[in-house]
Order: C-alpha cells, then sequence, then structure tokens
C-alpha cells in the first residue's frame, strides 16, 4: 500500500501544472507574465470593437451594407501586408520598441474613427489599423519565442487562453454599450479599445528587450579549447562572430520556395476559423431547420474549450515532428466537422442543432490542434539566423485566410450545399497530409547538416 501511495504521489508530481500556475510563473518568466496580461487587455478591447463595429459603421457614420462589406474587405487585404513588415524591421530594430509602436500607431488611428466620416479616409484610417494590427501579433510571436525559448509551445497556449478570456470580456463589455446604442455609447467602446492599446504599450515598455535579432534566441558557441595561439585567435573570431546577429540578407524567406510551400499550405489549415465564426452560423440560417437562438453557443463553446483545453493539447506536441502529427490530426477533424455541417441540412430542428454544435466543438477541437502545429512549424522550418523575417512571412497565412475563407465559404462552398462541404472537407484533410509529409522533409534537410559532423582540421 505504501508503495501504490509513493507511484501516485510520483505521478502527481510529474504532472502538467495547471493553468492558474503556468500562469503565475510562465516560460519567460516576469517578461513572459507582462505580456500575457497586454495580451489580454489587448484583445479584450479588439473584443470591443469587433462585436461593435459593423453595427457603428451602419448606424452612426451610416454606411450601406456594401461599403461595409468593402472598408472591412479593404481592411483584410491591408492585414496581409503586417506579417511579413514586421518580421522584415525585427530583423533591424528592437522587436519590444516595434511593439510598442504598433500599440500606438493602432492607439492613434482608433481614436480618428471617432472624428472620421468620409469613406474614403475610412478606409485608409481601417486599413492602417488592421496593419498595426496584424504587426502587433506577428511581433507579440516573435517575442515569446525568444523569452520562452525551447518551452515556447507551452507559452502559445497561455498566449490562446488569455486571448480567449480577453475576447470573452470584451465582447460582454460590448454587449452593455449596444445595449445602449447612442451615439455616445459607441464612442466610448471605441474609447475603451483604445485605452487597451495604451496600457498594453505601457505594459510592454516595463519588460526588457528579448536577446537576439532575428533569432529566436540568442545564438550560443561552445569553443573548444586549442592548443596553439593561432587556433586561439581564429576560436576568438568564430565566438565574436556568433555573439553579432547573423546577417538575414541572404536568407530571404521570398526565395525559399519550401518555407513558402509551408505558408501556402497553412492557408487551408487556418479554416476553421471562418468556419466557427462565418460558415455554421450562416449555414444554420441558410440551409437548416436548427433555431437562431443556437448561434451565441458556438461562441461560448470556443471560448470556453480553448480556455479549458489548450494547455493540455499544448503538451501533447513536444517538438516539430510532433506538430506534423497535430497537422494530420487537423485534417481529420476538419473532415468530420464539414460532415457533420452536411448532415445538418437534412434532419430536423433536434438533429440538426446537435450536428451543429457537435460541428462546432470538432472546429474548436482543430483550432486547438492548429494554434499549436501552425506555430511550431513555422518556427522549426525557418533557418535560425532569419526566423524573424519568416516568421513575418508565416503569419501571412491566417491574414490570407481571414480575407478569402469567407468569400470561399459564401460563394463556393455554401452555394454548392452539402456536396460542397464534403468537398471541403476532403480538400482540407487531403493537404494536411501533404503539410505534414513536406514538413517532415525540410526537417529531416534542416537537421542534415548538424547530423554530419563536421571533419576535424589536420
Amino acid at each position: 500500500m505504501r508503495r501504490g501511495g509513493e507511484i501516485r504521489k510520483v505521478r502527481r508530481e510529474e504532472r502538467e501544472p495547471g493553468l492558474v500556475a503556468q500562469l503565475r510563473r510562465p516560460p519567460g518568466g516576469r517578461d513572459a507574465r507582462i505580456m500575457l496580461l497586454a495580451q489580454l487587455l489587448d484583445r479584450a478591447g479588439t473584443g470591443v470593437w469587433a462585436a461593435a463595429c459593423v453595427l457603428y459603421f451602419t448606424f452612426v457614420i451610416g454606411l450601406d451594407a456594401g461599403q461595409v462589406g468593402l472598408l472591412l474587405g479593404a481592411s483584410g487585404v491591408a492585414g496581409i501586408a503586417g506579417s511579413p513588415l514586421a518580421g522584415h524591421l525585427a530583423d533591424r530594430f528592437p522587436v519590444r520598441s516595434l511593439l510598442i509602436g504598433a500599440h500606438l500607431l493602432r492607439l492613434v488611428t482608433l481614436c480618428l474613427l471617432l472624428i472620421v466620416t468620409d469613406f474614403a479616409l475610412l478606409l485608409c484610417v481601417v486599413a492602417v489599423t488592421h496593419l498595426g494590427d496584424r504587426a502587433a501579433k506577428t511581433l507579440e510571436m516573435l517575442f515569446a519565442t525568444r523569452v520562452a525559448g525551447e518551452r515556447r509551445v507551452t507559452y502559445q497556449a497561455l498566449s490562446r487562453s488569455s486571448a480567449n478570456a480577453g475576447y470573452a470580456l470584451g465582447a460582454g463589455l460590448a454587449a452593455i454599450g449596444l445595449a445602449v446604442g447612442t451615439r455616445g455609447a459607441y464612442h466610448v467602446l471605441i474609447l475603451a479599445d483604445a485605452l487597451s492599446f495604451l496600457v498594453a504599450a505601457a505594459l510592454v515598455w516595463r519588460t526588457r528587450e528579448p536577446r537576439g535579432r532575428g533569432l529566436v534566441a540568442a545564438p550560443s558557441a561552445a569553443p573548444v579549447p586549442v592548443p596553439d595561439a593561432a587556433a586561439e585567435t581564429a576560436a576568438a573570431e568564430t565566438a565574436a562572430a556568433a555573439e553579432a546577429p547573423a546577417p538575414a540578407a541572404g536568407r530571404s524567406p521570398w526565395r525559399d520556395r519550401g518555407y513558402l510551400r509551408f505558408v501556402l499550405l497553412d492557408i487551408p489549415m487556418n479554416l476553421d476559423d471562418s468556419i466557427l465564426g462565418i460558415g455554421i452560423p450562416l449555414w444554420l440560417v441558410s440551409r437548416t431547420t436548427a433555431p437562431h437562438e443556437l448561434i451565441p453557443a458556438f461562441l461560448v463553446i470556443n471560448t470556453v474549450l480553448v480556455v479549458v483545453l489548450q494547455l493540455r493539447v499544448s503538451a501533447k506536441v513536444r517538438d516539430a515532428r510532433g506538430a506534423t502529427g497535430a497537422v494530420a490530426l487537423y485534417g481529420l477533424t476538419m473532415f468530420l466537422c464539414c460532415g457533420l455541417l452536411a448532415a445538418a441540412a437534412g434532419g430536423g430542428a433536434w438533429a440538426a442543432s446537435a450536428a451543429l454544435l457537435a460541428a462546432a466543438v470538432l472546429a474548436t477541437a482543430a483550432e486547438l490542434m492548429r494554434s499549436v502545429s501552425s506555430w511550431e512549424l513555422a518556427v522549426s522550418l525557418a533557418p535560425r539566423e532569419a526566423r524573424a523575417s519568416y516568421l513575418g512571412v508565416a503569419g501571412m497565412a491566417q491574414s490570407v485566410q481571414k480575407t478569402a475563407g469567407p468569400l470561399l465559404l459564401t460563394g463556393v462552398v455554401m452555394a454548392a450545399g452539402p456536396a460542397g462541404w464534403l468537398a471541403l472537407g476532403t480538400a482540407v484533410a487531403g493537404l494536411s497530409l501533404v503539410q505534414r509529409r513536406a514538413g517532415l522533409r525540410r526537417l529531416e534537410a534542416l537537421s542534415a547538416p548538424s547530423a554530419d559532423p563536421a571533419p576535424a582540421a589536420a
């Protein structure tokens, strides 16, 4: 009995700490803890604006549906440039300063919405806001990979949990303002979002600049002692070169076909976002007999499951090879999700409701796997000396999906009916296998030079 108790005690000690414990002591220590708080407040403000922007443009500014669609579409296209721009600048300037600048840029442009009513000027203001938004997210990722080091997967899980909690908080605050519905109430919501950017910038200012420009971590070198003075001089020069930032000019991600292939395949690996936010609600309204009151439940399911399960899912993905396995599971989960959506159109209200709720659970499960695998592969498949610019290009996948995904779902998939969902699920599952195979090949290619020991000098 005593031995059994000791075994259970060891198992409890080996168990992964809970969410609250991890948030108190995240990978990266003090700086990571401050950054997670900044992300929570930032996403709370973003949640406020996301819930109110369409109604603000419609009822306060007076835009019609076509203008609102054009405004949001153009802003999404502008946001695509934010990720590679941030990665390019991070190779040359401190990440901390750039992130503060991105927060302040969004602060200024959002405040301009209080006085700008001309449609052309609104296009410019909203586009710059989204560009700063995508740049800030990429810079947060770079900051995290540098301070968290090899435990970046755990940090990403904590980041996702805090971000979703922030979105939920922001949506709740927005509901109060939308219930009032006056122009002043909408202005208060805008100012609340702007205040979140200001506080986030102040929090980032309290952190320290992570090591290694363009790198996930500062390069380390352990020179081998040699007997003669000439060799000592050469070793000293090698160590000095290792301490200096490696030039990224020779390793452009735009010339790396293998990495660009990964980014291209990563676009459909982000479709769960559009399916959950746009596809399932519109499918419920247009092609099923499920009650419309069910729509808010999809957001609740997503928020709760991400906050509760993200850390546990991330604990299963320890390295890049584990991330390739998560990609394959993503494809299978999305195939099952799309199959349920196709089946929801042929049943009664109860059957359709059950199918849609199960589809929302599967879409959230796919999001949990994607948030870990996509980020880990983006880091691991990039060359060490130019990861900032590479991660900037990788961030385009999510931005492109946010622009093209809704058009794909509404213009092609849903127009084709249940067959469209089956075709989409099959395509995503197939592409996930292609992504997994390509990722494994690139990992082998990147590890090949380090696997073979260099010949010793005579």
